[in-house]
Parts: structure tokens; C-alpha cells; sequence
């Protein structure tokens, strides 16, 4: 028991964290608690931030890093695929192996270009052995080149934020893939805070770094660094196993990955109150209320996890082509079966909307190439020619997605709760 601080839920710490991130809700606390499983012993989770430049995506983990202790973060604006693997670390000159030791360290990967460092840390990103070995080429002192036998050590937290779209799909059944929110609340929000940051720099830091519950989470992260927990068990198998299958609609392989991330939120939950937990010989045990308190998170992030999407693609599916297409068999008068056959949108149609919806324009070489690509691979939409005008491809959502929740979420029993 620990008399400084108070078991915290994630209404609070979603609070907490609203001081310097507005809205965004379920997008800032995975990204705490995906920093905050830095400090466990093997439930490290991996997060990919996915969505247009100067939406935010880079904000939200650079601002939760500044709770954690700097020594913990560190942040990587730009590297290419081969240069990650040459970070100075520990040389062994018996074994000719340089060792970079990445335990219990927070990676953020910022604007990357693109993935193809992804590609190469992926036996890294998945947790298949705590020591990764890496043979490259290196020039040597006397030109040439020589084999570099590179060990990465222990299971970081890594965020890796991208603007494009086109990742495979080996990368993000690694990742809880994330966008940041585009509504006009949360931009009117932030240029105000923006606003407020820039005509009183000194007054808004001390504003943010004098709030009693900011500082006493920062001491209460640093407690449980401090603390080295070890292993983390979770107490109820039947009611993780009930929670995860009653938001699936029918199991695929990436589910056997996805799993694991949810009881790494589970875990990274029970860390965050570990002084009220059933303590082991070597760690804690994760209760009921855990499990409970990191299925609210999993049921709102879940749904384009399972399809592959990234949220800012199925969203436009959700806000932009799903209404526009009923809106056109309302004003048909048609049952949408029966416009189905006949009728689509076109992409033009869909630019406006998008334009209309979030008050900024829409590349049209993205949508045909990222957007729709992406809904077609997931199966919400397929695409057809026009037969009015062969020139023109229209736009056909899948006419039961409904039926699968996809609109609504998963169906949970109420024996569950």
C-alpha cells in the first residue's frame, strides 16, 4: 500500500492528460499506457500513429513523453532502414558483436518517411527473442567493407508515426495502429491552446507544470520505474477470453497478436495501480477491474484494428462514403439492395463530401491510391465501372457491414459486466 497516492481509473488519467491534449480520448491513453509497458518485464506494446501530415500524429506521444523520466524516451526524427542498426552500444571485442541495449526503453519514431525500417525490425516489434542478432555491412578503416554483427537487447515500447498509407500488412498486425481525431472541436481547441502557448509561454508552462495531478502522476511514473516490477499475471482467463471473442466478428490469424496487445493493456493498467495488486514472488496480478478498465479502450480502437485499417481510412468509410451512399437511395427512394445493383458514388462525389465533412481537401491520387485501395482490401466497398460513363469507376459499399457490426462495434454480454 502506498499512502501517496490513490488508485487511479482511466477517467482520471484521461483527464490528467487533457491539460496539454484535447480530445482524442482512447488515442492518449493507449499511448500512456504504451510507454508506461516500457517499465514491465515482456508486455512491451508497439503503437502506429497513421494519418495525413500536420494532424497531430507526432503531438500526442511527444506530449506524454514529457511525463516519463528523459533518460527513458528516446525520439528519432529521421533514419533510414540501415541506420538504426548502427547506434553506438557496448563492443565486444572476444565476440566482435556490438550490443544495444533497448530494455525498458520508450522508441518514438517520428514523420517517417517510410517503413522500411519497420520491415527489418519486425522479428524485433513482435517479441520473438529479447536479443535480436543483425548481420551489415560496414565500410572499413581501409576501404571496403566488413560484416557488423549488431545484437538489439530487451523489449522497448516503440511508436512509430507516418503519414502514408501504403504499410504492409506484416507491419501493422504488429502495431495498435491510431489517427488522431479531425473534428472541428478538437482544431478549434488546439489552435486556442496554440494561441494561449505562444502569447504567454512562461505563464502557460507554469499553468501546466503546477497542476498538483500532473506532477504527482510524473512522481508516480518515476515510482514505478523505481519499483522494477516483474512479471505481470492476469487473474481471470475466462473473462479476457470472454471480453476479446464477444468484440470479434469470426477469429483470423492477426487476432493471435492482437490478444497479446490487449492484455498488454491489461497489464500496463494494473502497473499504473501495482501498490493495490496481489503481489507474487516476482511481480503482481492484474484483476477483474483491470481487465474491465482496458476493454473500454479495446472496444473503441478495435474495430479498424481488426480489418487493418488505419482510423482516419475507416473513418472516411464511416463519415464520408457510407452516408453519402445512403443518402443517394434515400433520395432514389430505392431499398439500398436494390441501388446497390443499379447505382454508386463516384469519386468526385466523395472528394466533396470529404471537403464538406472536414474542411480541407482531399488529394485525389490518395483516395484512389491509399483510401480506396485500403476499404477494397478490408472488403467494405468494391468498385465497379460506370455504365453510363465507362470513364468514370463508382463506388459500392459492401451492403452488410452492418449486419457485422462494423458501423456500431462489437455485441457485449451483459454477463461480462
Amino acid at each position: 500500500m502506498n499512502e501517496k497516492y490513490e488508485p487511479m481509473k482511466i477517467e482520471e488519467l484521461t483527464d490528467i492528460l487533457s491539460l496539454t491534449i484535447k480530445e482524442d480520448e482512447e488515442n492518449k491513453v493507449a499511448s500512456f499506457l504504451c510507454q508506461l509497458s516500457a517499465f514491465t518485464e515482456d508486455s512491451q506494446f508497439n503503437v502506429l500513429f497513421n494519418a495525413p501530415s500536420s494532424s497531430g500524429k507526432s503531438y500526442i506521444p511527444l506530449e506524454i513523453a514529457n511525463l516519463f523520466p528523459k533518460d527513458d524516451v528516446i525520439k528519432i526524427g529521421n533514419c533510414s532502414p540501415t541506420a538504426f542498426f548502427h547506434e553506438q552500444g557496448t563492443y565486444d571485442k572476444t565476440t566482435n558483436t556490438t550490443t544495444v541495449d533497448l530494455a525498458r526503453k520508450i522508441l518514438i519514431f517520428l514523420d517517417m518517411p517510410h517503413t522500411g525500417l519497420l520491415e527489418k525490425l519486425r522479428s524485433f516489434l513482435s517479441h520473438d527473442e529479447k536479443e535480436m542478432i543483425s548481420k551489415i555491412t560496414d565500410k572499413g578503416q581501409k576501404g571496403g567493407h566488413k560484416t557488423k554483427t549488431v545484437v538489439l537487447k530487451g523489449y522497448p515500447s516503440v511508436i512509430f508515426c507516418s503519414a502514408g498509407f501504403n504499410i504492409d500488412e506484416q507491419e501493422l498486425t504488429r502495431f495498435l495502429v491510431l489517427s488522431p481525431e479531425a473534428t472541428q472541436e478538437k482544431i478549434e481547441q488546439g489552435i486556442n491552446q496554440a494561441i494561449r502557448k505562444a502569447v504567454s509561454p512562461e505563464e502557460y508552462e507554469d499553468f501546466i507544470n503546477s497542476d498538483p495531478r500532473r506532477k504527482l502522476l510524473k512522481e508516480r511514473i518515476l515510482d514505478i520505474k523505481r519499483s522494477h516490477i516483474g512479471d505481470i499475471r492476469i487473474s481471470s482467463e475466462e473473462l479476457v477470453r470472454g471480453l476479446f471473442l464477444a468484440n470479434t466478428k469470426g477469429l483470423k490469424p492477426r487476432h493471435q497478436r492482437d490478444i497479446k496487445r490487449f492484455m498488454s493493456l491489461i497489464k500496463s493498467i494494473a502497473l499504473l495501480n501495482h501498490w493495490w495488486r496481489e503481489q507474487t514472488m516476482t511481480g503482481i496480478i492484474a484483476n477483474e477491474e483491470d481487465i474491465r478498465e482496458a476493454f473500454k479502450i479495446w472496444e473503441k480502437i478495435s474495430i479498424s484494428q481488426e480489418m487493418n485499417l488505419s482510423p482516419y481510412i475507416f473513418n472516411i468509410y464511416k463519415d464520408i462514403i457510407k452516408p453519402l451512399w445512403k443518402e443517394k437511395a434515400e433520395a432514389k427512394k430505392k431499398d439500398e439492395f436494390e441501388f446497390n445493383k443499379e447505382c454508386g458514388i463516384t469519386r468526385k462525389e466523395v472528394l466533396q463530401k470529404y471537403f464538406d465533412v472536414y474542411r480541407r481537401p482531399l488529394d485525389i491520387y490518395k483516395l484512389r491510391m491509399d483510401v480506396l485501395r485500403s476499404l477494397e482490401t478490408a472488403g467494405l466497398i468494391t468498385q465497379e465501372q460506370d455504365q453510363n460513363n465507362r470513364r468514370n469507376m463508382l463506388i459500392l459499399p459492401a451492403i452488410d457491414t452492418d449486419e457485422h457490426g462494423v458501423d456500431e462495434g462489437g455485441v457485449i454480454e451483459d454477463s461480462f459486466f
